[in-house]
């Protein structure tokens, strides 16, 4: 970090990262909304029977063909190298670089969904060894998941394409777009969900929602002044260095793949019919507010960690501190809440047709023991942005693959006494030490990220939550009193989660208004009546 740091600069980078996280929000907020939704129909359509047990596992292996892929290369490579290829070389240099990435990921992407596509047979036995086992379905059940899995090996190669696009029009800060196309693909999925309880028929859902992901981002390409190559030049020194910081994060992706998806999987599929539904519904419960929070902030701030990181700017470190430090100050008391209301928040948002009081207890159990790392999955995305700005994709990936190989020794170690719970208890323990490792190291690096006022800060942000955990617990409490909890219904999750919503919320806002976190001034100056007893500009002193 050698260049000086230009203040002007960095408060109109400042300014310009803000609005852009506040697009990205929105857009990601509308997508998990939708993606909740997405979750109420399926749960209310299948619930947690054993041929959404077969969804939830042949979904798993295109994700990864996509993720190992696509995502690898927007994730953390592209966006970094396409920022110092048009600073150094220029426009038409930057525009040949994304032509020749997008179709090698593409061609890549076919050739290795045309793998998975003819090694389904024996893939799904490893991936879920007692899908079906406890009712006697195993052929059947691991039959259905190999047609669900080739139907659904379409989805990547679109999504390798769509994936892309996100990451070119990102890093020319092109934000609405890329934010909007979730929804689209949410959108797809509810309808096949709605129209039909045949699980063909929501794998195909996935297929559509996937092309419509793609085609809402073509008109948002000419207005970022896209150039197409028909180039796959690899022996490209930019292309090369693309597949460099691709190459480590591939195997953190795998690492982040296997440490949930697969190592739950594997093990819930022993456990009796609807665990493996169970886990998929809890985690997506968590990645909506991990998704509007961590992943939202994050991906607004990474073309300008890029580029800053380009220019050597010092001011980079602080970047990275006000980014996470926003992004605790929200995850943390989400998480508090993802604990302590896991039942009611089941049974509220889930619980009805076929999804039982016995599916919402489950997936609850689940969900408790996901949610507590919430914060840690949120800080995470930011953290490793810094190290992929940096160029530096090792340390990630050595920091991901050692978390994978702590969840998998928990979860074997876990789940035959805790079941659905141990999974989620291992899984967080392993992203918690990911997430301080992370820190420190990156904290070491970079002048200006871990100082006194971070630390302090997040001390605050700590104990309003911890606040926030008594007067939630308290509230719990109480109603048990007065209408007994023994069983959650549907009614009684309403009345919890009202009063819990507001009485921890409330408490959170005094507490850090009292304790003077910065965080809160955006609130602060949002509030009518407090403008207005601000003294003027003009006004004399």
């Amino acid at each position: 970090m050698a260049s000086e740091s230009d203040p002007r600069r960095f408060l109109i980078e400042t300014r310009s990262l803000t609005i852009a996280a506040l697009v990205v929000a929105a857009g990601f907020l509308g997508s998990r909304l939708l993606g909740l939704l997405r979750s109420v129909i399926i749960a209310d359509t299948f619930g947690t029977g054993a041929e959404l047990d077969a969804y939830w596992v042949a979904f798993r292996l295109p994700d990864l063909v996509f993720q190992l892929l696509a995502g690898a290369t927007l994730a953390s490579a592209f966006i970094p190298v396409f920022a110092k290829t048009r600073i150094e070389q220029g426009e038409a240099a930057a525009w040949r670089l994304a032509s020749s990435v997008l179709n090698l990921v593409l061609l890549a992407t076919i050739a290795f969904a045309v793998v998975a596509f003819l090694l389904a047979p024996n893939l799904i036995p490893w991936l879920a060894p007692g899908l079906g086992e406890a009712t006697g379905e195993q052929e059947r059940l691991h039959s259905l998941a190999v047609d669900l899995t080739r139907l659904m090996l379409l989805s990547p190669i679109l999504f390798a394409v769509s994936g892309m696009f996100m990451g070119i029009l990102n890093a020319r800060r092109h934000f609405l777009m890329p934010a909007l196309a979730p929804i689209f693909y949410n959108l797809s999925i509810i309808v096949a969900a709605l129209i039909s309880d045949d699980v063909n028929i929501l794998a195909a859902g996935v297929v559509a929602g996937a092309a419509l992901h793609l085609a809402i981002q073509l008109p948002d390409l000419r207005s970022a002044g896209m150039l197409y190559y028909l180039a796959a030049d690899w022996t490209d020194t930019a292309v090369r260095r693309v597949g460099v910081l691709m190459a480590p994060r591939v195997l953190g992706l795998a690492a982040s793949q296997i440490s949930f998806f697969f190592v739950s999987i594997f093990f819930a599929s022993r456990l009796d019919s609807g665990a493996i539904s169970a886990v998929s519904f809890a985690w997506l419960i968590v990645m909506t507010p991990l998704a509007i929070v961590g992943m939202a902030i994050s991906t607004a701030a990474f073309p300008t960690l890029a580029d800053q990181a380009a220019r050597g700017d010092r001011d980079f470190g602080q970047t990275v501190s006000q980014a996470l430090r926003v992004i605790l100050f929200l995850s943390l008391p989400i998480s508090v809440g993802l604990v302590i209301l896991a039942r009611p928040l089941v049974a509220g948002l889930l619980q009805r047709g076929a999804f039982d009081a016995q599916s919402a207890a489950l997936t609850a159990q689940a969900l408790g023991f996901y949610g507590f790392a919430l914060f840690a999955h949120s800080g995470i995305e930011i953290l490793s942005r810094g190290f992929y700005a940096l160029g530096d994709t090792k340390t990630p990936v050595a920091m991901a693959i050692a978390s994978m190989l702590i969840n998998l020794a928990l979860a074997a170690l876990l789940v035959d006494s805790l079941e659905v719970r141990g999974l989620g208890l291992a899984l967080s323990l392993a992203t918690l030490a990911e997430f301080a490792a992370l820190l420190l190291v990156l904290s070491r690096r970079v002048p200006g990220l871990a100082d006194r006022a971070f630390v302090l800060g997040i001390g605050k942000i700590a104990f309003a939550s911890l606040l926030v955990a008594s007067a939630l617990g308290l509230n719990w409490l109480l109603l048990d009193r007065l209408i007994g909890l023994e069983t959650v219904a549907w009614s009684d999750s309403l009345l919890i989660l009202l009063s819990g919503g507001m009485l921890g919320g409330l408490i959170y806002f005094l507490a850090t208004l009292g304790l003077g976190c910065p965080e809160i001034r955006p609130v602060l100056d949002r509030i009518p009546w407090r403008r207005r007893l601000q003294p003027s500009d003009s006004a004399a002193p």
